[in-house]
């Protein structure tokens, strides 16, 4: 058996550890499984602020890292300040590689993600894809801040799953959570999050491709608001 045929075989043991356990005394259990093996990959949005403060503040050494496109709203680059400051700690930032965004943008113009499906996925993965591939290297449990409520896609989200695409264990502890659950978290325990999430913004993503949505509409409404598809990922959690 190869090391990633035995990493996968890992999942029913891990969902039998945590079974019954809280979100932080399951990062603890799961740092001290996988040392120096386990990332935590963060958005800045709401969710994910609130798993990187139960990080941050049990100290946990969990890497915490994550991906400047190159075009996120100044919100989001205010609050990563704001969040280091708060719990006095960096936060790793990695951008998609220069030489690829130079191409593409030469090549297709810098609003190509609005021509097709096709350009938009293309932009997706050298801004946000391919950067991921490189921060999970060496990784073999990746945390994530999303949930099953979030759209169509993650309906069939587990708690601990396989990861085929990056070939690494995925646990996503905030999988039953609600948004308003999430924020009245965030509320309590003073977190610092993006002001964008008062304005209509439940999605944060990069400017250009992210608006506010309208009561009543769907959460990833604000995503690619010009796609007809409701099943909309950028590839990081495809499914």
């Amino acid at each position: 058996m190869n090391d990633i045929s035995a990493l996968e075989t890992k999942v029913p043991a891990l969902l039998a550890l945590l079974e019954g356990k809280g979100i932080e005394e399951s990062l603890a259990l799961l740092a001290a499984q996988f040392e120096g093996q386990i990332a935590f990959s963060t958005s800045l949005g709401i969710e994910d602020q609130l798993v990187t403060h139960y990080i941050f503040e049990s100290n946990l050494p969990i890497r915490v890292f994550s991906l400047d496109t190159g075009r996120l709203f100044n919100e989001t680059y205010n609050l990563l300040h704001k969040t280091n400051q708060h719990y006095g700690k960096k936060i790793e930032v990695l951008f998609p590689k220069h030489e690829a965004v130079e191409q593409m943008v030469t090549e297709k113009g810098t609003l190509s993600f609005y021509n097709s499906v096709e350009d938009r996925k293309q932009c997706c993965f050298v801004r946000k894809v391919e950067p991921l591939k490189r921060a999970l290297q060496g990784v073999q449990l990746w945390i994530t801040g999303i949930r099953a409520e979030q759209s169509d896609a993650r309906q069939n989200l587990q708690l601990i799953e396989w990861d085929p695409a990056f070939q690494v264990i995925k646990y996503n502890p905030l999988k039953n959570w609600s948004l308003d659950a999430v924020r009245e978290a965030v509320r309590q325990l003073n977190i610092p999050y993006n002001p964008l999430h008062d304005k209509g913004f439940v999605s944060i993503g990069c400017a250009p491709c992210t608006r506010a949505i309208a009561e009543g509409e769907d959460f990833r409404a604000g995503r690619w608001w010009w796609e007809s598809n409701s099943k909309k990922e950028c590839g990081l959690h495809a499914r």
